[in-house]
């Protein structure tokens, strides 16, 4: 038993230093193809732009205000697109200005907003790279440690519950063994 929590111990410790490894890379291509899309975005928005610089004084709300106030559906929906591009433009510069941080703000955002159709997009066209940084080494060093401790308890508890239950039964048979 000693010789396989010893094995597990070791495989679980080089495993999770590997996957902590690889996250900055994943990081790194999320950042990308999120600029990437802030790009094509910005790109989508720009002849709605020069518009509103030529007839509204740069003003794309105004320029939005007077299509959704049109009579015309057609006109009309071309002001739900405009508007739809103009917050999908915030919200993705957003995103842009919350990456700027350290590795661990970076990874924490991710877990805590990442949207989802990106990631699983970056994910599907994820190259598996091992970041040779000195943050990338300590955050690779981090989740090893962090997974080998949370090993380390749970293994703990597994035994101190076995041998609860051993001394219990061992209880029981000397009660009915009087």
């Amino acid at each position: 038993m000693l010789m396989l929590r010893g094995l597990l111990d070791r495989l679980l410790l080089v495993c999770a230093v590997v996957a902590g490894g690889l996250v900055p890379g994943f990081v790194a291509q999320y950042q990308q193809r999120l600029g990437g899309r802030l790009d094509q975005a910005r790109l989508d928005l720009a002849p709605w732009q020069s518009l509103a610089d030529r007839f509204y004084a740069g003003d794309v709300g105004k320029l939005i205000e007077y299509h959704l106030q049109s009579q015309d559906p057609k006109f009309y929906a071309e002001g739900a697109i405009i508007r739809s591009l103009v917050e999908t433009v915030h919200r993705l510069q957003s995103a842009v200005d919350a990456m700027q941080g350290s590795l661990y703000h970076q990874v924490a955002y991710l877990a805590l907003h990442a949207d989802p159709g990106l990631a699983r997009a970056t994910f599907a066209d994820w190259v598996p790279t091992f970041t040779l940084s000195a943050e990338g080494l300590l955050f690779a060093a981090l989740c090893g440690v962090a997974v080998w401790l949370l090993f380390q308890a749970l293994w703990w508890l597994l035994t101190l519950g076995r041998a609860g239950l051993s001394g219990r039964r061992t209880s029981v048979a000397r009660l009915s063994n009087r």
